[in-house]
């Protein structure tokens, strides 16, 4: 099975792209693991939020595929502690579906066909970051996940 981290727009800022890229490494010595970027949107200023959030939607929906096991990063969704994540990864990888597809959204989160598309919804915090830092800290909380499974020493409580 694949792992997969689809976002919208390219990484900004170099400390975010080292870091992320470090997580990345890390992860795929436990899974396949990839970050795949859907191109932000070009000339917004014309649109409506519900505009670009259907188009951006748009894109997220071509970029999956009919076998993904969607979910989307989003602050309604199910918070969980890092080893219930952890947890709920095993199971998840365990389904065995082709792709596991992590889903971060524009700037003005998802268009309802992607809510409807999605199999589920995780929250990272009850807090509000920047694009750029949910990313550092999905990738870091799916290492530290990958950690707590193999009984490796990165996670402590």
């Amino acid at each position: 099975m694949k792992t997969v981290l689809l976002v919208v727009g390219r990484t900004v800022g170099e400390h975010y792209v080292a870091s992320i890229g470090e997580y990345v490494e890390r992860v795929s010595h436990y899974v396949p693991f990839e970050v795949e970027v859907i191109p932000e949107l070009r000339g917004t200023k014309n649109l409506s939020q519900g505009e670009q959030k259907e188009r951006e939607g748009e894109m997220i929906l071509k970029s999956l595929q009919t076998s993904d096991f969607v979910v989307l990063l989003d602050e309604h969704g199910t918070e969980r502690r890092s080893k219930e994540f952890a947890v709920w990864l095993q199971k998840r990888l365990a389904a065995s579906p082709r792709r596991l597809v992590f889903v971060v959204g524009g700037p003005y989160g998802f268009s309802e066909s992607v809510y409807q598309r999605g199999n589920e919804r995780i929250s990272l915090s009850q807090m509000t970051f920047s694009h750029q830092m949910i990313r550092l800290l999905f990738v870091e909380q799916f290492y530290r996940a990958m950690t707590i499974l193999h009984g490796e020493p990165y996670h402590h409580e």
